[in-house]
C-alpha cells in the first residue's frame, strides 16, 4: 500500500500556478522575430531547406534520366532482337524455298529419268 499523500488542494493550486508562471516566463524570455539571431537561425534553416530540395530535385532528375536511358536501352534491344528475328525467318523462308525448289528440281527429274526410261522402253519394243 502506497504512503498517504498529504498534500491538500492548496499544495496542489500553488504547484500548478508555480508551473504557469515558469511556462509564461519562457515564452516571454524568447528573444522577439526581429532579433538579428533569429533572423540568422531562420535564414539558416531557409538555406537548408533550399539545400535539401535543390538534392531532391537534382536526385529526382538523375531518375529520371536513367529510366530514360534503360527504357532507351530495352527499346534499342527488343528492335535488335526483333530484326535478327526476321533476318532468322527470312532466311528460314528462303532456306525453304530453295529446299523446295531443290524437291521439285529432284521429282522433275526423276519423272523426266521415268518418261524416258519409258521411252527407251517402247523404242526398244519396236
Amino acid at each position: 500500500m502506497s504512503a498517504f499523500d498529504f498534500r491538500n488542494f492548496e499544495d496542489r493550486r500553488q504547484n500548478s500556478q508555480a508551473a504557469k508562471a515558469a511556462l509564461l516566463e519562457k515564452f516571454k524570455a524568447r528573444p522577439a522575430l526581429d532579433d538579428p539571431e533569429v533572423r540568422a537561425k531562420a535564414q539558416a534553416r531557409a538555406e537548408v531547406a533550399r539545400a535539401r530540395d535543390e538534392r531532391a530535385r537534382e536526385r529526382e532528375r538523375i531518375r529520371i534520366e536513367t529510366e530514360r536511358k534503360a527504357a532507351e536501352e530495352k527499346r534499342l534491344r527488343e528492335e535488335a532482337e526483333l530484326a535478327a528475328q526476321l533476318a532468322r525467318e527470312a532466311a528460314e523462308a528462303a532456306a525453304l524455298a530453295e529446299r523446295k525448289a531443290a524437291e521439285a528440281a529432284d521429282k522433275k527429274a526423276a519423272r523426266d529419268a521415268r518418261y524416258a526410261a519409258r521411252k527407251a522402253k517402247v523404242k526398244i519394243r519396236r
